[in-house]
């Protein structure tokens, strides 16, 4: 059921702290942390506590969350000093997108020139 834990999901054991994950912030809502596989010095993920399989599926379901992960976003930015030089929030939707965990997430990337990245 959307919005509830999924036992087979990645995400959501790094939420119930099933799995170890380098955290950078935490709030009621939302945990950030490190990328395992980092395309660019800061690469963030934002993931609301909730499950939803996607951010459309997210913003429909839960929009407080939805804002919830977009508002940290920008706090981790601001945290690992990017959101002076310009970083990226990117939301994959789908195996065709390049989504691998299907938990709602954001890549917050930064730290170097992104302009390739599109």
């Amino acid at each position: 059921m959307a919005g509830e834990p999924q036992a087979d999901c990645l995400f959501c054991k790094i939420v119930a702290g099933e799995i170890p994950a380098t955290v950078v912030r935490e709030t009621a809502t939302t945990i950030a942390f490190r990328d395992i596989s980092p395309k660019a010095p800061t690469h963030v993920l934002v993931i609301p506590r909730v499950h939803y399989p996607d951010a459309a599926s997210l913003a429909a379901g839960d929009p407080a969350a939805a804002a919830d992960v977009l508002r940290e976003a920008g706090e981790v930015a601001a945290q690992e000093k990017v959101d002076g030089t310009g970083y990226r929030i990117i939301f994959n939707t789908g195996e065709g997108a390049g989504q691998t965990v299907f938990h709602a997430h954001a890549h917050v990337l930064g730290g170097r020139d992104l302009h390739e990245l599109v």
